[in-house]
């Protein structure tokens, strides 16, 4: 999940890996701490080296000789061998290696070395999404991308769990002649649908096993097989299956429960980028916004990038404070979390009669829904035995939970902080309970407060498909602005991250069965997936499009309303900030069919890198190539031809009140397509023009260039704004959204 607070139902999931998922609680405070080997002085270093133009470096022997030779004269023979760490042939030039301090600093001195820094520890950031985001067996996208058959996508993760259900390759042809990757379990676990698995946290040869479940629940929902009778005890049943149920799926283990670290990411890069795949699925980054050169998964989602390979991360579980968004780097699609309809609850019955609705996953058949006496300890006071307790929700509401069990209480309300507001988790509770939102817990506690004996109960009343406020904003997601790029919009996109049902590695109930076993977790590390999947149906139904284009058209085919036909809310249930929803939910069944398509080519982050103040040593090691950025014409970030448009007036200075955004757009409708521009009302900002007003088409995949013009006002009304242009022609509607700061704060 990412910088992040990521938040996985907070049970079993936050016992079991606490340090690698960080549910609602703080992660190690810093996301670039070293990786230490805690068995000796050595700690592991990233080198990055300059290429040689006279040595001919055809083989991996060859480079990973070359590699050696920047090694202390202490380290030879089988020395060099254990010190090496990793050897990287596509994301950098370069090779990770245990050294001590001393060593770094004699390797940092020699000729052709660029960087040496001790590697960042990052951290990790469904039954029902697929029928909710319009996916049907035999109609529309899945029809049409023929259920994402032929593309490969790779996961970045904590392993899988092989024997799973999810990973059955019933109907899934054999991989493309160009995978080129191994599977490192026995012959039977692989198939035609789990076609590669590798680990790169311990021996070149282990078998990449899920430590947790992070990467079986995030690899069954991109692109999990068809499993009937799916359920977590007995609730959210149905038919399991991920977004591209035909997809191939290639599993990187790069995480363990400790995190994330560097090295092993950057090989997770580098050996899906050497292997073949498609598709990149990143449920992982830091806990701060890292700058785009020492960022390890923008680095390598570049690397990928240049190769044709769509990259799709998590945008962070740090929400809902501004700024907070990590893995916004252009080339990678940034994407938030959402609420689906669906809820699993559970309803506090007080003795005044009043009814506030829950959320939880643990439903006992036998648990009568009689009247106890309630009580509210405040913060972490004593709980009360035969009562049902109310308690402040926070960091492991199971071990809050077994808390209240374990003190002989009857049953327990999770009430939710502001923060947290109307997002409710489905947790697998240890007793009967409830997390109910801050409105609903304010009300049970002023209750207490004037009751002369209060009561409550708890009914459970299993799933229920009637989420009206859906998509909403879950709590958690990361927000922006762009705190690296502040003229590129982030999160791109938002979709479902809340409460999602997928596999598992092993039963959390009192099954045995670990072939069919499921978990409902929450984080953007499950919204990620879900766009990785996406992302594989468009790539199997427009194999020509490049990873812009397929962003592209997610992005300006994306929802702004909810199931009421209102503006997206947040978690407080009011219209949701541009920063929180990016260009909106997904909208599969429009992405398929855009009309236009904003296309960047690889060639046009050069002069946005040197926009963004990189010196030439900087641009040249994140691109792969040397620039020299005082003979480009660089361009400011906003100026980028991407399917957003943000404009920080704050960064360009107090003097500037009129900017031109230029964007070019590409015909993929018919061939005589007519589009006319329609503003929708940006307030406070003073003015905006668009010209020309129209664009006129005559062949298939002609461009047109158009300029947005914009005019701050002296003193504005509000502190940012948002809005959009949308291009409308007698067949297609293409949004782009825009955002405009005025003020350093950033949260709209």
């Amino acid at each position: 999940m990412e910088d992040q607070k990521c938040r996985s139902s907070p049970t079993t999931w936050t016992i079991v890996i606490l340090s690698l998922i960080c549910i609602l609680g703080v992660c190690p405070a810093n996301g670039a701490s070293a990786g230490v080997d805690a068995s000796s002085s050595l700690s592991t270093y990233v080198i990055e080296v300059r290429k040689p133009t006279n040595k001919h470096l055809a083989t991996k022997e060859d480079i990973d000789t070359f590699y050696r030779s920047f090694l202390p004269a202490t380290t030879a023979g089988s020395n060099q061998e254990q010190r090496m760490v990793h050897s990287y042939r596509h994301v950098l030039s370069g090779f990770a290696a245990k050294l001590t301090a001393e060593e770094a600093k004699a390797i940092g001195e020699k000729d052709s070395v660029l960087d040496v820094r001790p590697e960042m520890v990052l951290s990790l950031h469904t039954t029902h999404t697929p029928d909710y985001l319009g996916l049907r067996q035999g109609v529309g996208l899945w029809e049409d991308s023929n259920y994402g058959k032929g593309v490969i996508i790779g996961v970045l993760d904590t392993g899988i769990f092989p024997d799973h259900l999810s990973f059955s390759d019933e109907g899934v042809p054999p991989p493309p002649a160009k995978w080129k990757g191994r599977c490192n379990f026995n012959r039977t676990s692989c198939n035609n649908k789990l076609i590669g698995a590798t680990s790169f946290t311990g021996s070149s040869n282990a078998a990449p096993y899920d430590d947790g479940g992070h990467g079986t629940h995030t690899a069954s929902t991109a692109a999990g097989a068809f499993v009937k009778d799916a359920s977590v005890y007995g609730l959210a049943n149905g038919t399991a299956v991920g977004i591209a149920p035909l997809a191939h799926l290639a599993a990187y283990k790069v995480c363990t429960v400790d995190g994330c670290s560097e090295s092993t990411i950057l090989a997770g890069f580098d050996a899906a980028i050497e292997d073949g795949v498609d598709v990149l699925s990143v449920s992982l980054g830091s806990q701060v916004q890292l700058e785009l050169r020492s960022d390890p998964i923008a680095r390598g989602a570049f690397a990928a990038t240049q190769k044709g390979i769509f990259v799709s991360c998590s945008a962070g579980n740090a929400g809902p404070l501004s700024n907070t968004l990590t893995n916004g780097a252009p080339w990678v699609l940034s994407v938030g979390a959402s609420s689906t309809d669906r809820t699993i609850k559970a309803t506090a019955r007080l003795g005044n009669g009043q009814e506030f609705d829950g959320e939880t996953l643990y439903q006992p058949r036998d648990f009568e829904p009689a009247q106890h006496p309630l009580a509210y300890s405040e913060g972490y006071g004593f709980d009360a035995p035969g009562k049902v307790n109310v308690r402040d929700a926070g960091f492991g509401p199971v071990q809050q939970g077994q808390q209240v069990k374990d003190a002989g209480g009857v049953a327990m309300i999770n009430a939710n902080d502001p923060d947290s507001g109307y997002t409710t988790f489905a947790d697998p509770h240890v007793l009967p309970a409830t997390q109910v939102s801050y409105v609903a817990g304010t009300e049970i506690k002023k209750y207490i407060k004037t009751a002369s004996a209060p009561t409550a109960a708890i009914l459970f009343k299993g799933t229920q498909f009637n989420g009206s406020f859906a998509p909403a904003v879950a709590y958690f997601s990361s927000r922006g602005p762009n705190g690296i790029s502040p003229g590129i919009l982030k999160p791109d996109i938002i979709g479902p991250g809340l409460n999602i049902l997928a596999g598992w590695k092993s039963p959390i109930d009192n099954s045995t069965d670990k072939k069919r076993a499921f978990n409902v977790i929450s984080g953007t590390s499950m919204s990620c997936p879900h766009l990785s999947g996406v992302v594989a149906l468009l790539k199997s139904a427009h194999p020509d499009w490049s990873p812009a284009a397929i962003k592209s058209a997610i992005l300006t085919t994306a929802a702004t309303s909810n199931a009421k036909g209102q503006p997206i809310l947040d978690e407080a249930r009011q219209p949701a900030s541009i920063f929180a929803t990016g260009a909106g939910h997904v909208n599969i069944s429009k992405a398929v069919n855009p009309g236009l398509i904003y296309d960047t080519g690889l060639i046009d982050y050069v002069p946005y890198l040197c926009g963004l103040n990189y010196n030439d040593g900087d641009v040249s090691l994140i691109v792969g190539k040397e620039v020299s950025c005082s003979s480009i014409e660089s361009i400011p970030d906003y100026q980028l031809n991407y399917p957003s448009i943000t404009l920080n007036f704050v960064h360009l200075g107090s003097n500037v009140s009129n900017v031109s955004v230029k964007r070019t757009v590409r015909n993929d409708g018919p061939a005589n397509s007519r589009y006319k521009s329609v503003i929708e009302p940006i307030t406070g900002i003073g003015s905006i023009d668009v010209s020309p007003r129209e664009l006129v088409f005559t062949k298939a995949n002609e461009t047109i260039s158009y300029t947005v013009n914009f005019t701050k006002k002296a003193s504005p009304q509000a502190m940012n704004a948002q809005g959009a242009i949308t291009w409308v022609s007698a067949q297609y509607s293409v949004r782009t959204a825009i955002a405009v700061l005025f003020e350093e704060s950033g949260g709209l």
